[in-house]
């Protein structure tokens, strides 16, 4: 019997946030909370993510969950190799500021993600979610016999549809207010709009699964509002990046907490694929240049964004983050599941 989000204690899920932020010591304290800790699997090898789930078993931590990105099929994997080529030329002068090379341009491939698949469903996690797009029919069925609930992110109702209609257990759902990367299922899709207080009661009436809501939140009146909406419960991604627990880099968190970084912008600049984070230099001068290639963007950039994350520059590393992003403390990631959830209850 696949696990449920009314089994919490709490309602209240730790986001995935791939690249660094989401620790093994991370998804401990959100889950050690009575929340729902997720590892982030991307940019992972299968054998990384095994490691962090027998730590975290090994730390007695038997509720948590791990979040895959989707790959393209190679038949549906449609890349403007010259824009990209392009957008790499158009680094390089950075690049050679910075000391770095860019890389070549990768080819497609879904071998890690079927590696990382097979780890997640020999290890029986309770909860799997996907993101930018659904998982195959043999993948959903063989995490069904594992155990797994199968969690997949959406971010408009038609997806969600899509998303029961493949066998979700669970749908996130995601609002525009969301920080990091917004789950769309095509990299060329331009993402919804609909403010996730709308979006959330649309998905509620089209779909009957459990529900996972996330974006903007901010405060313990926002997760009452959302359960209240008809989410089982509500993710927080943004509010846990500056905790102790998290592996965010140092330029990260000093932009998080600097007035000249307040407003958090839609970007393909990083990755090629949009995601919401703090306005920076980097943004600014590239995204407009920024094809829709993901993850050939993501490649290109890395040795840039590492170079940068060194020098403790926030001008050139991903500054991901929510519109939630100014009620962000220091405080430990226990402690702020605990105060969302008293003030949650206090609305109630």
């Amino acid at each position: 019997m696949t696990p449920k989000l009314t089994d919490l204690t709490v309602p209240v899920v730790g986001a995935p946030m791939a690249g660094g932020p989401s620790t093994d010591d991370l998804v401990a304290a959100v889950s050690g909370a009575g929340g729902l800790g997720f590892l982030a699997t991307a940019y992972r090898s299968g054998s990384a993510v095994a490691q962090s789930i027998s730590a975290l078993r090994d730390r007695g931590v038997d509720r948590f969950g791990a979040n895959v990105f989707v790959p393209d099929s190679p038949a549906d994997h449609v890349v403007d190799r010259d824009a990209v080529q392009a957008y790499r030329d158009a680094l390089a002068p950075r690049a050679a500021a910075l000391g770095v090379t860019v890389p070549e341009i990768p080819e497609h491939s879904t071998d890690a993600y079927d590696e990382v698949v097979a780890v997640l469903v020999e290890a029986a996690v309770p909860w799997v979610s996907f993101t930018f797009g659904l998982p195959s029919d043999s993948d959903v069925a063989a995490l069904h016999r594992a155990g797994s609930s199968v969690v997949i992110t959406v971010t408009d109702v038609d997806d969600a549809r899509a998303a029961v209609d493949r066998g979700a257990d669970v749908v996130w759902v995601q609002g525009p207010e969301a920080g990091g990367h917004r789950s769309t299922f095509s990299v060329h899709a331009t993402p919804p709009t609909t403010p996730l207080v709308e979006l959330l009661p649309a998905v509620r009436a089209a779909v009957d699964v459990e529900l996972i809501a996330s974006g903007g939140v901010a405060s313990g009146a926002d997760v009452a509002r959302l359960l209240d909406l008809g989410a089982n419960a509500v993710a927080i991604g943004t509010l846990l990046l500056d905790t102790p627990e998290a592996g965010t880099s140092g330029a990260h968190r000093r932009a998080l907490n600097d007035p000249a970084f307040s407003e958090t912008v839609l970007t393909r600049a990083f990755s090629g694929r949009p995601a919401r984070g703090l306005d920076n230099a980097f943004h600014r001068d590239l995204h407009v240049l920024a094809p829709p290639a993901f993850p050939e963007l993501n490649t290109l950039t890395g040795p840039l964004r590492k170079a940068a994350a060194a020098q403790d520059d926030p001008d050139g590393v991903t500054l991901w983050a929510g519109t939630g992003v100014a009620a962000v403390t220091d405080d430990p990631a226990a402690t702020v599941v605990g105060r969302l959830w008293a003030q949650a209850r206090g609305h109630r």
